[in-house]
């Protein structure tokens, strides 16, 4: 796995108590239904992509792929929302996931 953020692990330091209710949350939500892993950051990358952040894209997009799936899972995900979130966004979000699946 790359290196994390230097924002995120800014944030892990500085903030411990909120960070592991963060961390637990995750889990959590996680571990409420049958959702498999990989299914379940496919679905948090389309929602990192509907609300058009970089980072998170890249941190599902890596998630997604340490969970096994395999590259055209990754991009079918953010295609389908092109009728929800607009051909622009989509484009920007597959950029954003091809930043970690070419290794950029």
């Amino acid at each position: 796995m790359s290196k994390l953020p230097e924002q995120y692990l800014g944030i892990k330091k500085k903030f411990k108590g909120y960070f592991k209710a963060v961390d637990n949350l995750g889990k959590a939500a996680k571990a409420a239904g049958p959702i498999n892993e990989k299914t379940a950051h496919l679905i948090q990358l389309a929602a990192a992509a509907a609300i058009r952040s970089e980072g998170s894209v890249h941190s599902h997009t890596r998630r997604a792929l340490e969970a096994g799936a395999k590259p055209e899972e990754i991009y079918h995900a953010i295609i389908l929302l092109s009728s929800t979130i607009g051909f622009p966004t989509v484009s920007a979000a597959l950029s954003w996931a091809d930043d970690i699946i070419k290794g950029k």
